[in-house]
């Protein structure tokens, strides 16, 4: 089956823990044993961070993989991650680039296998220019990674799924894989969830487990809620991704709420239910 018969993650971040002991804490209360790991912080902030990857095997949680997050990314407002998100923009480039390269490094050190973006907003239309800039730039971060022994995925949501299998087709490279987020499609406003997971199945390879309501206005955000209370077609969307050919790992993200362990705790409860308890 795709779907991986490793244990589910978590991904580090929606537990906002301000060093590794307390990450180790938090994912042990979630009673997850595995994690999908912001790099980012280990190699900005090493003088907290910098035993991560050595504690966390200490506490036998497995790191499924690693993020990456570009500069100067501003989430206050659609148009605002518009301009500043991925790799589009080019006045954070090259601090992008550089940190990208760090990040490969660590995660070839780690034996990490995967590591996921968001690309930022992918034109549709070929004729626009920043299309290929675009494009071209994530090649040169898969590059990157491919000199470390790393793949990476883009992460959906900010472009439509036509518009991404027409990018990894445009770009033609195989390595460059899929990291899908319902939610992320409902959030954006960029189709159907099982309709998306459906097209991009070659390509998907992580999925993170997120719900998320649709905007009630055109140009809003929809909103972040609880898996199981949202958009998502649960026992739809993961029939869908058990169409893909490679083995995906499930990584579960909240990045809404004060109840961030208890929200975890429940989406895994809704993966049991769905999946039989896998």
């Amino acid at each position: 089956m795709p779907l991986s018969t490793s244990p589910v993650a978590v991904c580090s971040w929606s537990l906002q823990a301000q060093g590794p002991a307390q990450l180790i804490e938090l994912v042990r209360a979630t009673g997850a044993t595995a994690v999908q790991l912001a790099l980012v912080p280990l190699i900005e902030n090493p003088t907290v961070w910098g035993d991560t990857f050595a504690m966390l095997a200490g506490a036998q949680i497995e790191v499924v993989s690693g993020m990456l997050e570009t500069v100067g990314e501003d989430y206050s407002s659609l148009e605002s991650i518009r301009l500043t998100g991925g790799v589009a923009s080019d006045a954070s480039w090259h601090a992008t680039r550089a940190r990208a390269q760090m990040v490969a490094r660590l995660a070839g050190h780690a034996r990490l296998g995967l590591v996921t973006f968001h690309a930022g907003f992918i034109p549709h239309d070929e004729t626009d220019s920043t299309r290929e800039t675009v494009l071209e730039r994530v090649r040169e971060i898969s590059a990157l990674f491919a000199a470390q022994g790393v793949r990476i995925a883009l992460e959906t949501g900010q472009e439509s799924a036509a518009t991404l299998v027409d990018a990894l087709r445009a770009m033609k490279d195989a390595s460059i894989g899929v990291n899908f987020d319902p939610a992320n499609m409902i959030l954006y406003g960029m189709g159907d969830p099982v309709a998306a997971a459906t097209l991009l199945a070659p390509y998907i390879v992580q999925a993170h487990i997120k719900d998320a309501q649709s905007a009630t206005e055109a140009g809003a955000w929809g909103s972040e809620v609880r898996v199981g209370t949202g958009a998502v077609d649960w026992p739809a969307f993961l029939a869908a991704l058990n169409q893909a050919p490679a083995s995906i790992r499930l990584a579960i993200e909240r990045e809404a709420g004060v109840e961030r362990v208890a929200d975890i705790r429940a989406a895994r409860v809704v993966l049991d239910r769905v999946l039989g308890g896998k």
